[in-house]
């Protein structure tokens, strides 16, 4: 039972046995540093209810404890707050309880318990993975591996948007430009060699517009009718009918487009639970629901034949669902993913949709469709909203060829890594391939400490010199602190697993070690319930931060008093291990040297 728990539970009984009044719950915060005390009680919410003086009420549940509860020695009322000071010995049993678990703060998920499926990354097979993707993925699968430590079966998964104009345009510009050229022959990767031509396309589309416009045209009329868009729709018309040459190319290419995401993702270190979804599949489940919600009268025909739902007493507007001429939009394709993914996997309860922002009303709609479907679980649908990254030298654009690429990004990260590494000369012994190794730990995990540890709704601007930075909020601080700790156990030539005594005195720095350390279960549950790894990233700051505190001011393997010794050991071990989870949490490696 966590301290927070055990109080609660005395102080419900104070509360009853002074002033004969039941609570349900108690507000705690950490005791202010100016104060004396381990755990601050919040007293005013009981103020209204006793309609007394917050100290007296403050000093009457202070005694109360002190005289009952064995683990409270002391305690002050400033103003409206009980500050509690809690025994040495009941962090000693306390720490004894937990120093052998492995997994501490992860909870192990139910049979019986719904699962939740977490999509991510969900890219276009029109080009390679980019710095926005990167987010995207290391945020989708932190998630993941979050809800899956708070207790709950997840299934990891992916949308692969195959279809669609935005692919017909890379396969027109390879059919018209690729003399005949393949990835192999050019040695270049196939989502790059397939983004090329997606580039490539609206170099000639804008030189077209221009054209058009000096014809007379206004640019909104010749974006429509340019020869190249023509082309691109039929492209697309002829897919969506089966054309046998079109399906063909478009199989060859999006192949070469699989085969290279499947690197870059082996190189981030993100996977996936289950089998890719394509939109090229759930599209036309979506359309057959469309028809299902016309018969109920969920949807409603225009006279030009296409489909709507109006949401306008919803507070939203009127969508289409399925064009005139009888294709799909977005939505429907949606609609028909999330119904076939129930299907699949009957048990799933909930689904998260990590995409950017800017599709935040895209998912307000669809949530709303799928409830007056009547799915019930649809009330269990999350959209994990994030904000773009930038660089120092502004935005990026897909179309004119100006993004920041996924593996040139973290190859780049390797190398810095590297660089800073050599410059503080600590590599002496290392073999070639320990250090190649080691760059690589550090500068990933430099990248992906720095993406999640900004709130994912913020929109963020990514520095890569700086999130190498061996000092201060970055994952190789971390990292490097772990490293510390692991020298510690080496040195550490005696005999450390027995048990310490309650009775042993504890230094003020291996207090606040331990009570950040028992914050780690609830960390996790609520990063969980608020799909934000940043709540793990900054606690683990916390914790790092406050271990060099105590490494700098205890004695650990110079302490001359045999149980403090193993017990600072112990307790390095186990801030080492904490470190460890969360930092797994994140996706994040840790090097067992530095």
């Amino acid at each position: 039972m966590t301290l927070q728990e055990t109080l609660t539970t005395h102080i419900q009984k104070a509360v009853q046995s002074i002033f004969d009044l039941t609570i349900d719950k108690v507000e705690f915060q950490s005791t202010r540093k100016d104060f004396e005390g381990d755990i601050t009680m919040v007293v005013f919410p009981l103020v209204k209810a006793l309609k007394g003086n917050p100290v007296e009420i403050g000093n009457q549940i202070g005694n109360y404890l002190v005289e009952n509860v064995e683990e409270v020695e002391k305690f002050n009322v400033v103003a409206g707050f009980l500050n509690i000071v809690i025994s040495d010995a009941f962090y000693v049993n306390f720490f004894n309880s937990i120093k052998n678990n492995d997994t501490f703060g992860f909870v192990t998920p139910k049979e019986s318990e719904k699962s939740v499926m977490v999509e991510y990354s969900s890219p276009n097979t029109n080009k390679p993975l980019h710095l926005g993707h990167i987010r995207n993925n290391l945020l989708g699968y932190s998630v993941a591996e979050i809800i899956k430590a708070s207790g709950k079966k997840v299934y990891k998964t992916q949308i692969i948007n195959d279809r669609g104009i935005h692919i017909c345009k890379s396969m027109l510009a390879w059919q018209k430009y690729g003399e005949g050229k393949t990835p192999e022959s050019t040695g270049l990767k196939g989502d790059k060699f397939v983004g090329n031509f997606y580039v490539e396309f609206d170099k000639q589309y804008k030189t077209e517009i221009k054209e058009l416009i000096t014809q007379g045209k206004t640019e909104e009329e010749a974006k429509k009718v340019a020869p190249s868009i023509l082309e691109a729709q039929e492209m697309l018309r002829k897919w969506e009918a089966g054309d046998e040459e079109t399906v063909m190319l478009w199989k060859t290419m999006n192949q070469w487009v699989y085969d290279g995401f499947e690197q870059t993702y082996k190189n981030l270190g993100v996977s996936f639970d289950i089998p890719n979804y394509y939109e090229s599949n759930t599209y036309l489940l979506g359309k057959e629901v469309v028809q299902l919600g016309l018969e109920k009268g969920i949807f409603e025909k225009d006279p030009d034949g296409s489909v709507w739902i109006d949401l306008t007493e919803d507070g939203l507007d009127r969508k289409i669902v399925l064009r005139a001429d009888g294709t799909s939009v977005y939505m429907t394709q949606d609609i028909g993913t999330a119904i076939q993914r129930v299907k699949d996997y009957p048990d799933v309860g909930g689904m998260v949709y990590t995409v950017g922002n800017e599709q935040d009303y895209h998912f307000k709609v669809l949530f709303l469709i799928l409830k007056k479907l009547g799915f019930d679980w649809a009330q269990n649908l999350y959209h994990l909203s994030y904000g773009m990254v930038e660089l120092p030298s502004g935005k990026m654009k897909s179309r004119e060829g100006t993004v920041v690429d996924a593996d040139d990004l973290m190859e780049e990260m390797t190398i810095t890594a590297k660089k800073i590494s050599e410059e503080l000369g600590k590599l002496d012994g290392y073999t070639n391939e320990e250090k190649a190794s080691l760059y690589e730990i550090i500068g990933l995990g430099a990248l992906k400490y720095y993406m999640l540890k900004v709130d994912p709704k913020k929109q963020m601007l990514f520095n890569p010199e700086e999130s190498v930075d061996f000092n201060g909020n970055t994952g190789p601080f971390i990292q490097y602190t772990y490293a510390r700790i692991q020298s510690i156990l080496r040195k550490s030539n005696f005999e450390y697993e027995q048990t310490v005594p309650s009775t042993i005195e504890i230094h003020e720095k291996e207090k606040e070690l331990i009570k950040l350390v028992q914050l780690f279960p609830d960390i996790i549950q609520n990063a969980a319930d608020n799909h934000s790894p940043a709540l793990i990233a900054n606690y683990t700051y916390d914790l790092v931060k406050e271990f060099n505190s105590f490494y700098q001011n205890v004695p650990i393997l110079p302490e001359q008093d045999m149980n403090k010794k193993v017990f600072r050991v112990q307790l390095s071990k186990t801030v080492g291990n904490t470190i460890k989870n969360a930092l797994q949490l994140l996706g994040i490696q840790v090097p067992e040297r530095m």
